[in-house]
């Protein structure tokens, strides 16, 4: 039997699929382009994404420090090296705590306060949900920056993934 805890292992190992691509597209825009605005933007949301799940780990408890502002949660100026160690600490870090996900965990409620100091709660199987979401919107920004630019765009559907042939 699948529990919710499994759900969201295995939604996280295809974003964590999902996340490479993106990342190896970056590498596909001709080094020419990569001077542009736009593809420092497409930069910038990945890392976009490394903080935002940083930030949530820190907001659980999990991790002590975390993004405190929005210009750390909206990094600028990023080279495109140190996504590739950024992206494989966050992953990391996620496994583990997903390892230990259970259904008092996904149910647990927890408080937080926004980057505007607003205070808010949430149960943590909201926030899992937000997080797929968020992901798979920033990741179809940046297929359509690395399109513009003249690169290959990761295909990341969900779909693509967990499909299996027929033969």
């Amino acid at each position: 039997m699948t529990t919710i805890a499994d759900r969201y292992r295995r939604w996280f190992a295809y974003e964590k699929d999902a996340h490479e691509k993106t990342l190896s597209s970056l590498g596909t825009v001709p080094a020419e382009r990569r001077n542009n605005p736009s593809f420092q933007k497409a930069v910038s949301l990945v890392g976009h994404l490394v903080a935002a799940r940083d930030l949530w780990l820190h907001r659980f408890g999990i991790r002590p420090t975390g993004p405190t502002s929005a210009a750390e949660i909206f990094p600028e100026d990023l080279a495109l090296d140190d996504l590739v160690s950024r992206l494989a600490d966050m992953h990391q870090e996620w496994s583990d705590y997903l390892a230990g996900l259970d259904e008092t965990e996904i149910s647990r409620v927890f408080e937080y306060r926004a980057l505007e100091g607003d205070r808010f709660r949430n149960r943590v199987e909201d926030l899992l949900t937000q997080l797929f979401g968020h992901s798979s919107y920033h990741r179809g920004q940046v297929a359509a920056l690395v399109r513009e630019l003249g690169g290959a765009p990761a295909v990341t559907d969900y779909l693509f993934w967990v499909r299996e042939p027929v033969e």
